[in-house]
């Protein structure tokens, strides 16, 4: 697999189905290397798999498709007159798709209530005078909590989400402003009478200073808002349950200063919609929702959840008395988005599916027959050129199992050898060439001739809460001794060379590839660092989630973080290290590769910084394919030169 075989990795968001389960559409955005940028169109495709798909729209960017209930119209995002996201509806009779918002700002995904009739969504409403023009020319921004940015977008504080309600039928209606005030709202969704919609907010006193946030109902005219939780939660994706009695949601507790564990298991909650009782958990603290799936789906016979699994996300059914869930699509893949349908006939569902050998097809699931409608992984393996994972069980000093993968490249060896750590540290590494989580990397780095070692150590989801809390108390030591258990037990492999061995990471990886080059150096020939945090102190002030995200990772005893941060032991490091950083990372700042690469410099260590202007912190996964294609050049480059 080469750089430009991202070409071969289209992305596909989560899917609609029409409420007779016939029907599906799905965004599909795929890199164009020519062009610079992203091609991205909608496809209707029909469950039966009897008829190949079609695009349905033909504007630049179209995405976020939803159908209505009543399968009669699709509600999708395009870009308006003012060259941001506007809802668009598409007459599924014939018609061309006509706009109906036109909001300053851009709308938000469209909701529709369940009769049909109506259209939710959110939209940032700017203070007055601000994102208007010439930013020199506006007043400065006053900030007044710790959370007031967002990487990928920038600052919020001054443009809150605010919910709309609109008649998409009635061209001359204005949408119905549903919130006010400095909160920022978001996930919505309706009542089963469409009498109510429910969503996240944060309105107490200290919000902005913490991770609470609670559940809200409100009206669909804006009246009647009150609270359904109280406090001591972090909660998202919430959804009626099919009776509209109570509310599922996907959420984790805090402690007393509500604050996070950075490796808490998201599971599933039920709260009743009066806010009556406190939110009940009905699944078990291993189940956690995963990060590649986001959403939820109640009906009659229980609510699907994507649950992180040993490197797999498997689509599962909960039952609402807790028991024990029931498999739907499991298996070394995994499940990153889907739609339920529920007919007289049974249960549809349309899954975007990700595996070792597809970046994302669509699957529908039928009665337990599973059909898969797009061609995306057949041409990948066509003409991709993978190479095979080979799964492996390693054992940590303390003979705790950890399981990991390598790809091998072809040949007999001995191979140099890459040790890439994820992100995180609560994801997993896992079955998909795409997304969060990707294979893609490790297969470009063995396609040019590199072993490429990859392992889930305790702090990472997928294993269980335990597995998770393990790190807690000492996050870099604890993961140092169960990465480097990984790779000795890979090493033992006669193909590999332990005498070439290099180290990269992202975010999470990039503070643990700064690690080792501090602890143990002289086990690695060459360092890449890619987003990572390396001053705990400077890192806690400044990126978007918070202080006390920080605090999540790395503990309240803010003495303790000096010890804990690379750039303290930068007079350790002598192996040659490159930075890769975005300059409007805001999850993880550029002065954290600016501090490290000033210090390394200054001590003459062999270092190199590559900033990519314009790109977040997800830079290597949505970044423009010229600085995808550029980042992996010089990676590459990079390998070449030291292993």
């Amino acid at each position: 697999m080469l750089p430009t075989d991202i070409e071969l990795l289209p992305a596909l968001g989560r899917p609609t189905l029409s409420g007779d389960g016939r029907h599906a559409v799905v965004e599909v955005s795929r890199p164009d290397i020519a062009a610079d940028t992203y091609s991205v169109e909608l496809l209707l495709l029909d469950t039966s798999g009897t008829r190949p798909a079609r695009r349905i729209t033909q504007g630049a960017h179209d995405g976020a498709p939803a159908f209505s209930p009543d399968g009669r119209h699709l509600a999708f995002l395009r870009a308006g007159s003012n060259g941001r996201p506007q809802i668009h509806l598409l007459p599924m009779d014939g018609g061309e798709a006509y706009p109906v918002t036109e909001e300053p700002m851009g709308a938000g995904q469209p909701v529709w209530s369940p009769d049909s009739s109506r259209i939710a969504y959110t939209s940032r409403v700017p203070e007055a005078g601000r994102y208007t023009g010439d930013p020199r020319a506006e007043k400065p921004r006053r900030i007044t909590t710790l959370r007031y940015q967002t990487d990928g977008l920038g600052y919020t504080v001054d443009r809150p989400r605010q919910i709309f309600v609109i008649d998409p039928f009635d061209t001359s209606a204005a949408p119905v402003r549903i919130t006010s005030g400095p909160a920022d709202n978001g996930d919505l969704t309706w009542s089963p009478d469409s009498r109510q919609l429910v969503f996240i907010s944060a309105r107490h006193e200290e919000a902005g200073d913490d991770f609470r946030n609670d559940i809200w109902a409100v009206g669909a005219d804006g009246t009647g808002l009150r609270a359904v939780t109280n406090g001591g939660m972090y909660a998202f994706t919430p959804r009626f349950a099919p009776d509209g009695s109570s509310v599922i949601f996907v959420g984790t507790e805090l402690d007393k200063h509500n604050r996070p564990c950075a490796t808490a298991c998201y599971g599933l909650w039920t709260v009743p919609v009066d806010g009556s009782a406190e939110p009940l958990r009905f699944t078990d603290e291993d189940r956690h929702l995963s990060f590649a799936s986001q959403t939820i789906w109640p009906t009659t016979e229980g609510v699907y959840f994507g649950d992180d699994r040993r490197g797999e996300v498997n689509l599962i059914l909960v039952p609402y008395d807790g028991g024990e869930p029931k498999p739907v699509i499991v298996g070394h893949r995994q499940v990153n988005g889907y739609a339920v349908a529920e007919t007289p006939d049974g249960v549809t569902i349309a899954a975007v599916v990700a595996s070792a050998e597809s970046g994302g097809d669509l699957l529908v699931w039928q009665n337990g027959t599973e059909r898969v409608l797009t061609p995306y992984g057949d041409e990948l393996r066509e003409r991709g050129g993978l190479l095979p994972m080979e799964e492996f069980t390693a054992t940590a000093p303390d003979g705790y199992p950890l399981h990991g993968w390598i790809v091998r490249p072809a040949g007999p060896g001995p191979h140099p050898v890459l040790l890439q750590i994820k992100g995180g540290p609560f994801t997993q590494w896992g079955y998909t060439l795409n997304g969060p989580a990707a294979f893609d990397e490790a297969q470009v780095y063995a396609s040019a001739g590199y072993a490429v070692i990859l392992g889930n150590p305790r702090g990472c989801a997928g294993y269980g809460q335990a597995h998770g809390s393990y790190v807690m108390d000492d996050l870099a030591n604890k993961s140092t001794v169960d990465l480097l258990a990984i790779l000795d037990h890979a090493l033992t492999s006669p193909d590999l060379d332990s005498e070439r061995v290099g180290v990269m990471g992202g975010s999470f990886g990039g503070y643990m590839a700064a690690w080792f080059n501090a602890h143990h150096g002289d086990r690695f020939k060459a360092v890449i660092g890619e987003r990572g945090a390396y001053a705990i102190d400077s890192y806690a002030a400044t990126n978007d989630a918070g202080f006390d995200l920080a605090v999540a990772l790395y503990g309240a005893d803010r003495e303790s973080w000096a010890e804990q941060s690379p750039l303290t032991h930068v007079d350790r490091m002598q192996t040659p290290m490159m930075i890769i950083q975005s300059e409007e990372d805001r999850h993880c700042p550029t002065e954290q590769a600016q501090r490290l690469f000033t210090e390394l410099k200054l001590r003459k260590v062999p270092v190199e910084m590559l900033l990519f202007p314009g790109e977040g912190h997800d830079m290597s996964r949505t970044g423009l394919p010229s600085h995808r294609l550029a980042r992996f050049d010089a990676i590459l480059e990079w390998w070449g030169r030291h292993l």
